[in-house]
C-alpha cells in the first residue's frame, strides 16, 4: 500500500515533482514519472510493470530493475519508507 505522501506529490507532464511534505522539488525522467503516477494510482507491482513495458517497450528484466532502482531511490530521499516493497 502506498502512503499518502506519494499520492500528494505534485507531478507535471515534464517530470517536475513537488513534495508538499518536505518542500523539496526534483525532476524525474519519463520512466520515473510513469512509476510515480502508477504508484499514486495504487497499482500493484504487476500492473506497474505492465504499464512500463507498454509505455517504453522494454524487456521485462530491464523494467523490473528500473522499477526496483527507482523505488530504492525514493526510499533514500524519504518519499517512501526505506523498507518499502511494492506489493504484487
Amino acid at each position: 500500500m502506498i502512503n499518502q505522501r506519494v499520492r500528494d506529490l505534485a507531478l507535471s507532464d515534464t517530470g517536475f515533482v513537488f513534495d508538499p511534505y518536505s518542500g523539496a522539488t526534483f525532476t524525474v525522467n519519463p520512466t520515473g514519472l510513469c512509476i510515480l503516477r502508477a504508484l499514486a494510482e495504487g497499482l500493484a507491482r504487476p500492473d506497474v510493470v505492465r504499464r512500463l513495458r507498454e509505455s517504453f517497450d522494454a524487456p521485462p528484466a530491464e523494467v523490473e530493475a528500473d522499477l526496483d532502482d527507482f523505488l530504492h531511490l525514493l526510499g533514500q530521499q524519504g518519499v517512501l519508507p526505506q523498507d518499502f516493497h511494492l506489493d504484487t
